[in-house]
């Protein structure tokens, strides 16, 4: 009995051993033949490092305001009697816009003209009778107050006449009419809105750091995505002499010329300003540039000594690189690659120095300096 259990434990020990080295033997090998096979090749686009020349520019956004803007209304409450004007339309300084009911006021003015032109008389009368002494100076005085409080119930009457018929306070263009005739209006409700659109303006902010780079008299370049693909150009006016404590931004204003009216208050735009002469920098799509806390890389196709076959092995190399400004898709370069150096442009994330590539272009990503992004 002890003989067969002997038996069973060496056989046991004999298979569990062959099957323990048997594993062990296959991982070696499978270990030597991934060795042996390399890193797989992986499909990547490239694109060449040349100069171009850029242009020193700021970036901002702003929003467009009408050389003279305001919204029409009356000061006193009253009943609309007339209205003149047609919505959207060009108006000039002093048409009437709208005029309240002041048969009112009218027949009090009359009245009170009457009393002028009587305390008038009196006056006149009382000024020759006190050279023959026939009245007192007292009475000239009297007479002289009365016709100066006359003169002035009247001048306050008309004015009271005057504000019932509003007029545009400057050239420019009137929105849509919002009264009707027979309507009660009450002091400071809106009647229509009046803006001057030629020449505009467009206020935006830079920061502290841009404050030497600007001054009045540069040239702007905006867009909006009104009109997609149209650029408008100005210039600098006016600087606040002060920057904002909290956002450390210095308010700007420039005037463009608006003939045809196509750009209104109220826009939102994008603002480029010219601040230096061209200059030429090393360029790359930003896709090139992988953006790491450690710095920013580049990885480089490098050409091997051709195979049997005649062909030249591709792989790639990581460089580090020092970026400049950028614009649109483009980054400038100042340090790590050269002029023609091929660059891969996308597919950064599954390369390692050492491996092999293969370039398709079929499916290179667009690059452009001035993107103008649509929605599809």
């Amino acid at each position: 009995m002890t003989k067969r259990m002997i038996i069973m434990l060496v056989a046991a020990i004999v298979i569990f051993g062959g099957v323990l080295g048997f594993l062990i033997f296959r991982g070696i090998m499978i270990k030597k033949y991934i060795a042996s096979m390399g890193q797989p090749p992986q499909t990547v686009t490239m694109t060449v490092a040349k100069y171009k020349d850029w242009e020193p520019t700021l970036d901002a956004v702003g929003t467009l305001k009408a050389l003279k803007g305001t919204d029409i209304t009356p000061q006193l409450a009253g009943i609309v009697a007339e209205i003149p004007f047609e919505s959207d339309s060009e108006v000039k300084e002093g048409d009437l816009l709208v005029k309240l009911a002041n048969q009112d006021d009218l027949a009090k003015l009359k009245a009170l003209e009457a009393d002028a032109d009587l305390a008038r008389l009196t006056y006149n009368r009382s000024k020759e009778l006190v050279r023959s002494r026939a009245v007192s100076q007292a009475q000239l005085d009297n007479a002289t107050a009365t016709l100066k409080s006359a003169m002035a119930q009247v001048a306050a009457q008309q004015a009271l006449v005057d504000k019932k018929e509003i007029r545009a306070p400057f050239d420019g263009h009137v929105g849509i009419r919002l009264v009707d005739i027979g309507q009660y209006l009450t002091a400071g409700q809106k009647i229509t809105t009046l803006q001057a659109l030629d020449p505009i303006y467009i206020d935006f902010t830079l920061s502290q750091s841009n404050v030497s780079k600007i001054s009045v008299g540069q040239t702007v370049s905006i867009s909006t995505d009104a009109y997609p693909g149209t650029r408008f150009t100005g210039k600098v006016v006016a600087l606040d002499p002060k920057l904002d404590p909290v956002t450390r931004n210095i308010a700007v204003r420039a005037e463009l010329s608006n003939p045809n009216h196509k750009l209104l208050p109220g826009m939102f735009a994008s603002i480029q300003i010219v601040t230096g002469a061209k200059e030429k920098k090393l360029t790359l799509p930003q896709t090139a540039v992988t953006y790491n806390p450690y710095g920013e890389t580049v990885f480089l196709v490098k050409k091997g000594e051709p195979d049997a076959e005649g062909k030249t092995p591709l792989t790639a190399e990581q460089k580090f690189v020092v970026t400049d400004t950028t614009r649109g898709d483009e980054v400038a370069i100042t340090t790590g690659v050269s002029e023609g150096d091929e660059v891969v442009s996308s597919g950064q994330l599954k390369l390692k120095n050492g491996t092999p590539l293969i370039i398709n272009n079929d499916q290179s990503l667009p690059v452009d300096a001035a993107p103008n992004p649509q929605d599809q």
